[in-house]
């Protein structure tokens, strides 16, 4: 099985907890937390998609990415409860998602033939925009738009991968060493309060 559409489907799963367990929070009822899961899953791609000209975008030519979606849902419907009780559950799969989707969105960019530079964005696109529509639709304010170590934990990332693809890293060896450094540096954020100076 392709590597890449593992951790895609991860990272599809990760968003969707991510956004189901913000909607448990906020007793959205089962309709309200399977939007928001939805969104929060596919909002981040499929704005990647349309930007780099992949038409019709990724969910709407694969299947599985509604199977995940619904797995997520159904995860956190029956055991929500238990992940509300661990203290950084919802931090730890929106990690989880960011890292993996970052990868996913720079490899699909550079793969549609566009430089280094727009694939380090489009890959924040990808992993931080369903994030953004989930928070908008559950009214909070958005952690991209606050001082939180979030988007830029992406950059970074995303502009290592590139230094180690330059440097003739394998491709691997790249993705492994760019997912493991955004989430270091997103835990180490939120462990530590890390923030970014105010405008």
């Amino acid at each position: 099985m392709d590597f890449f559409y593992v951790l895609d489907m991860l990272g599809t799963l990760a968003f969707a907890i991510s956004g189901a367990l913000t909607a448990r929070y906020k007793k959205f009822d089962l309709f309200g937390a399977a939007v928001i899961a939805f969104v929060t899953a596919i909002g981040g791609g499929t704005l990647r998609d349309v930007l780099i000209g992949e038409l019709p975008v990724g969910w709407l030519k694969q299947g599985d990415y509604l199977w995940v979606i619904v797995t997520g849902i159904t995860l956190t419907f029956f055991w929500g409860r238990y992940l509300e009780k661990m203290r950084h559950t919802l931090h730890l799969f929106d990690t989880i998602g960011i890292a993996v989707f970052t990868l996913i969105g720079l490899e699909k960019t550079l793969a549609a033939g566009l430089s280094a530079p727009v694939a380090i964005i489009m890959g924040t696109v990808s992993a931080v925009f369903g994030g953004v529509i989930r928070d908008t639709l559950s009214n909070e304010t958005p952690l991209i738009f606050q001082r939180d170590i979030y988007a830029t934990a992406c950059l970074a990332g995303g502009a290592l991968y590139a230094v180690l693809i330059y440097l003739a890293f394998t491709p691997l060896t790249a993705a492994v060493a760019m997912v493991a450094t955004i989430m270091a540096i997103r835990i180490l954020a939120i462990r530590y309060r890390w923030r970014l100076p105010q405008a």
